[in-house]
């Protein structure tokens, strides 16, 4: 969406425009991390700016679902959950951060590994959208049976492709194509369900009561109304559950994070 001026918009400059009549919303507005930025850098630029776009969309088109990519996802979705409450029109069901590129990267890994076209592959991947809260179940792939030492590598590549991909470009960009690629195939089983379509279940970022942590990924059911079943991810392998619990502190100090900065 093209903005004049200042960044964020003044007073919601042109977004009625944009967001009026919306039923979903895709957010990938933000800067992306570079080689030698922190996180911390990360967040603090695109905060501010997903709370600026989060509270046009309250404004003018509060019954949308809202996709949000920016980054870091693991805090800007709880940030837009609590804009949407302090302005009385936030639902759960229709609030999701965009993992889809986790899977994409993990079913793009098994099927070189099995020797199949990816599109034939479909691995959960629970937790968050950062680093080690990443955690692709590979256990629960049919007839993908790597050694400890393949498992290891893919779960961390996983886990950093992100990483791998602005290392690899030194600075001169990120993983454009492949987020706009999920970003798309995100939004286009969204608006399918939206549309009465059954069975749409795709992974997620969202509320949830799986775990202790107030917003976590794992696959859901889409429908008319946004989300209509946060599903459970099954029995996880020893090895899984070693990263689960190491990652689960992590997940909810970067939630906590962006419910302060929503709330300060």
């Amino acid at each position: 969406m093209p903005f004049p001026g200042a960044w964020p918009p003044r007073s919601n400059e042109g977004l009625g425009e944009a967001l009026t009549g919306a039923k979903l919303v895709v957010i990938p507005a933000g800067v992306p991390r570079k080689p030698g930025m922190t996180r911390d850098d990360l967040f603090n630029t695109n905060a501010s700016i997903v709370k600026a776009l989060v509270e046009g969309c309250a404004e003018f088109c509060p019954d949308a679902v809202l996709a949000i990519i920016s980054n870091p996802v693991n805090s800007t979705v709880p940030i837009a959950a609590e804009i949407l409450k302090k302005k009385g029109v936030y639902n759960p069901k229709k609030v999701c951060g965009v993992t889809t590129l986790d899977v994409i990267r993990a079913n793009t890994f098994v099927a070189s590994n099995l020797g199949v076209d990816p599109s034939s592959v479909n691995v959960t991947v629970i937790g968050g959208h950062a680093g080690i809260t990443i955690l692709p179940l590979f256990s629960q792939v049919p007839n993908f049976l790597p050694s400890p030492e393949e498992l290891e590598a893919l779960t961390v590549r996983t886990q950093f492709g992100g990483d791998e991909v602005v290392q690899a470009k030194a600075g001169a960009g990120w993983a454009t194509l492949s987020m706009a690629d999920a970003g798309y195939l995100f939004a286009e089983n969204v608006v399918k369900a939206l549309k009465g379509a059954d069975h749409i279940v795709q992974c997620a970022y969202v509320e949830s009561t799986l775990t202790d942590a107030p917003y976590f990924a794992s696959k859901c059911k889409f429908g008319k109304d946004g989300v209509e079943e946060v599903m459970g991810y099954g029995k996880l392998s020893a090895y899984e559950q070693q990263w689960f619990d190491k990652m689960l502190p992590d997940l909810k100090k970067q939630i906590e994070k962006g419910i302060e900065f929503a709330n300060k």
